[in-house]
Formats: structure tokens, sequence, C-alpha cells
């Protein structure tokens, strides 16, 4: 499908990774450091959104100095996904949205958004274990809890029929 979401996760040395987020309309690519637990972040926010059919998470990740501000509204089995820049975290958390450059937005079903984010969580526990995301990452072990707990909620709640790597970690 031309618009199916498309999410990257690559690490780089010293505690910074590149996010690179797409569909067939739009793309963004998003610096994270390691100031924040970006991918533990994500993995949580998406995770959040089941229970309620009308809930909203909002999270960043620092991106020294900007401020890369989620804010997922889930609208029914859809989810409102909309990525804010500012110029400066240390002045921006108390901003309100509006006041962002929008970088990127997109409206998907739950179901595909849980299983891009988590396939992308997984293929980086893949390639780089605990331990070498821990070395790359520095400040943060890779997320297990948030992996498995969004793993359970998507399996339980979607009916998703794409393969799932069930080698990986679950309690």
């Amino acid at each position: 499908m031309a618009n199916r979401l498309q999410l990257e996760w690559d690490l780089r040395d010293h505690g910074w990774a590149d996010c690179r987020i797409a569909d067939g309309a739009a793309k963004a690519t998003l610096f994270v450091s390691y100031c924040t637990d970006g991918l533990a972040d994500l993995l949580s926010g998406v995770g959040g959104l089941y229970g309620a059919t009308n809930r909203l998470e909002r999270f960043f990740f620092d991106s020294e100095p900007m401020e890369v501000r989620w804010v997922l509204r889930r609208e029914g089995a859809d989810v409102a996904i909309a990525i804010y820049e500012f110029p400066d975290v240390a002045i921006s958390l108390d901003l309100p949205d509006s006041e962002g450059h929008l970088a990127w937005t997109a409206t998907k079903p739950l179901g595909e958004l849980a299983h891009v984010v988590l396939a992308t969580a997984q293929q980086v526990l893949k390639e780089h274990g605990e331990d070498g995301y821990m070395t790359k990452w520095i400040r943060y072990p890779y997320p297990v809890a948030a992996l498995q707990d969004l793993r359970r909620l998507h399996l339980q709640h979607d009916q998703c029929e794409l393969p799932h790597d069930m080698t990986l970690p679950l309690a």
C-alpha cells in the first residue's frame, strides 16, 4: 500500500538516533537525543492509546536544543498523529502545540500505528541487542517492558494479520 505508515529508528553513536516517519503523503526526519528516553516514550505513548476510544497521549524528544513533540489523539479506531518542532526545549515545554512548527501529520488506524512502532522497536533490539543499545544510547537501557506491554496490547486488541517476531523478549 502506497499510504502505509513507515518508521525507522537508527541509533548513531554517543546518544543520538534518527527517527524517520513517512507515509505516501509526507515524510519527516526527527533527531533524538539520549536526554530523553525516546524509544521508550514512543512505545509507551502508543500503548497508552488502548482503552478508552478518545484518548490523548503526548510525549517529546529532546533534540538539543529543539523539542520534538508528539501528539497522538485516538478517534475511535484511528489515531490522529501530529509531530511539532519547537526551537528550544528549555522554553517550549509549557507552550501550546499551536506555537510549534507542524513537522508531520497523518491519521492512521491504531492497529497499524502499533504494529509499525512495535516492529521498529523489535528491529532495533534485533540489530543491537540490549547491551549494544545501552552502549550507543548511553543513558537509558533498551525499553524491554514498554516493548512487552505494546506487543501484549497489540496482539490482544488488534486483529493484525501481519507477521510478528515472537523470538524477542515477551514476559
